[in-house]
């Protein structure tokens, strides 16, 4: 790559030599055309000399060389390069306690895995992004919890004052927590707060929750959660799945994103009802959950189903188009 502040490119490089072979101009002469030192005409020419006849055709002569030198013999010998890059592989340390185990310098071993693209290990490849959707409402019903904080007054996340009196550093609010179902078709989704998940609030939970999408005209068939306790260990829940014929499936551990579309209901749920409104208590974003569901369900454009409401998929409620 040419310099920033260089007069000659590439083309003033040809222009430049043709001057003195094809022009017959001295090498000053042509220098003094193209307004460079006669040392920087005298390189050129002598490269053009030097060139063979596919890099005069080619003209790669015109091209930049590496300013890397051709030899240097203060560079660390190629075998201490392998044991340190071995190390490397080996115990994934950084150049200090490599430094200590092969006795070579600390900035000579950061030189060396820079060198040989080992000073970041490379991170573990990730999983490839699969999208699915069930072909029909019910046929997969998403269900999680989130959890919100009590409070008496408008908090810092709509205020920004971070500011608390004793009193209300005492009063202990706590949490409640918000349980959410999720139909992996049509995104319908059934929400309600709670001041536990205790596995007797989640089998009343889910059984007011198969209750709504029924009224709705959907029937589950399939149940799915991530691996907690009051999940996989409930025998109450397991019952009422049995009698409702719905089966029950979990996630492999620690893959939320298994359960996707509960996780992004929840990110919304979060965004639009819990903080994107000012509340005067967490008693008054309780009574607005709601009024926010039913505009989400009915009225809330959804772009991963065409900028429709979630209802628009579900053919058998009433007002819709069958």
């Amino acid at each position: 790559m040419a310099h920033a502040n260089a007069r000659l490119g590439p083309a003033g490089r040809r222009e430049l030599v043709g001057l003195m072979i094809e022009g017959g101009m001295s090498e000053r002469q042509a220098a003094a055309c193209l307004s460079v030192a006669p040392t920087t005409a005298h390189r050129w020419k002598q490269r053009w000399l030097q060139a063979s006849a596919t890099e005069r055709s080619s003209r790669t002569w015109t091209l930049d060389r590496s300013s890397r030198p051709r030899r240097s013999p203060a560079r660390t010998p190629a075998a201490i390069e392998r044991r340190v890059c071995a190390e490397r592989r080996r115990t994934g340390w950084g150049p200090r306690l490599i430094a200590g185990t092969t006795g070579v310098a600390h900035s000579t071993v950061h030189a060396i895995l820079r060198r040989h693209h080992l000073s970041r290990i490379p991170k573990a490849p990730r999983e490839a992004v699969v999208r699915f959707e069930w072909p029909c409402p019910g046929d997969l019903l998403q269900m999680d919890t989130k959890r919100f904080a009590r409070f008496t007054r408008p908090g810092h996340r709509v205020t920004g004052d971070r500011h608390r009196t004793g009193a209300e550093k005492r009063m202990g609010v706590g949490w409640e927590f918000c349980h959410s179902i999720i139909d992996d078709h049509s995104r319908i989704a059934y929400s309600e707060l709670h001041d536990d998940e205790r596995a007797a609030t989640v089998v009343a939970f889910l059984r007011r929750a198969l209750a709504f999408y029924t009224e709705l005209g959907i029937t589950a068939q399939r149940l799915q959660t991530d691996n907690a306790w009051t999940y996989t260990h409930n025998n109450e829940l397991a019952g009422l799945l049995q009698r409702e014929r719905v089966r029950h499936r979990t996630i492999p551990p620690r893959t939320p994103k298994r359960n996707g579309k509960i996780e992004r209901y929840q990110q919304t749920l979060a965004r639009e009802w819990a903080y994107g409104q000012r509340y005067r208590s967490s008693t008054a974003r309780a009574a607005a959950l709601p009024h926010w569901l039913n505009h989400y369900n009915r009225g809330r454009p959804h772009s991963e189903i065409g900028n429709r409401p979630p209802t628009s998929r579900a053919p058998n409620l009433s007002g819709q188009d069958t």
